[in-house]
């Protein structure tokens, strides 16, 4: 049976661990050629480059390097980005911490749609997925003021994007995950189980998702099965974006 990114070759970036290990894992099982680029090792891919994605040189370097080695590129998924824990309220986060994130999850998102659309461009079209947060949409409870300011940069470069492309087949979707089983949401609540239930409280489902969740609809948007989709908002996110308040579990 023939796989769903069969004869595709995808870059992903972020793929030592969390989602980014989990799509790289889905899009193998698919039939893809996979290019894992992370900061550490990438497991389980066709080539693991480690390359700092906040620099252009590196951004540039990695692409021309997978098409040259496979023959061009199909998929983007930009999915690199970090959650700091000094990143807090904007009254108490430094200049630094801002810059550090913005640079993780902004400018990398940037740097890797700059070079390496005009590879999909070469190719007569392909998929760019870049990773946002249901916190682009909404307030988050708890202040995390550069990664939410992140992640509506991300939300809004995906969307011109999308529509700039959309006649030349190349199209562009912000993907928005709601929390996640990562090990560092894992890390954020392991001493604090009742913070982890003040945030289920609000996940209409009562569970945080699981990073081959997020992986399943990263799939979708990158396969033919998405081809009249671009310049969306994808929310994976277990209802909290559709939720004006949670029912309790016994009611």
């Amino acid at each position: 049976m023939a796989g769903r990114l069969d004869g595709k070759v995808c870059v992903i970036t972020g793929t030592a661990s969390g989602i980014g290990a989990q799509t790289a894992k889905r899009f193998k099982e698919e039939g893809a050629t996979v290019v894992g680029v992370d900061l550490n090792e990438s497991p389980g891919v066709d080539l693991s480059i480690q390359a700092d994605v906040t620099s252009e040189d590196a951004v540039r370097d990695m692409y021309a390097q997978t098409a040259s080695q496979f023959g061009g590129v199909d998929v983007l998924f930009n999915n690199a980005g970090i959650s700091p824990n000094d990143d807090t309220s904007v009254l108490e986060t430094s200049f630094e911490a801002w810059q550090r994130v913005q640079d993780v999850n902004l400018k990398s998102v940037f740097l890797c749609c700059k070079h390496g659309i005009p590879h999909l461009l070469e190719r007569s079209g392909g998929s760019v997925i870049n990773t946002a947060s249901f916190v682009a949409i909404l307030g988050a409870a708890t202040s995390q003021i550069s990664y939410t300011a992140s992640k509506g940069g991300v939300l809004a470069l995906s969307r011109e994007l999308g529509v700039q492309f959309a006649r030349q087949g190349v199209r562009v979707n912000a993907l928005c995950p709601g929390p996640i089983d990562t090990p560092l949401l894992q890390e954020l609540y392991a001493s604090d189980e009742a913070a982890a239930q003040r945030r289920l409280v609000h996940i209409p489902m009562g569970r945080f998702g699981q990073a081959r969740e997020i992986a399943n609809g990263v799939l979708f948007l990158a396969s033919d099965e998405s081809s009249f989709v671009t310049a969306s908002t994808f929310m994976v996110d277990g209802g909290i974006s559709g939720a004006y308040v949670t029912p309790l579990a016994n009611e």
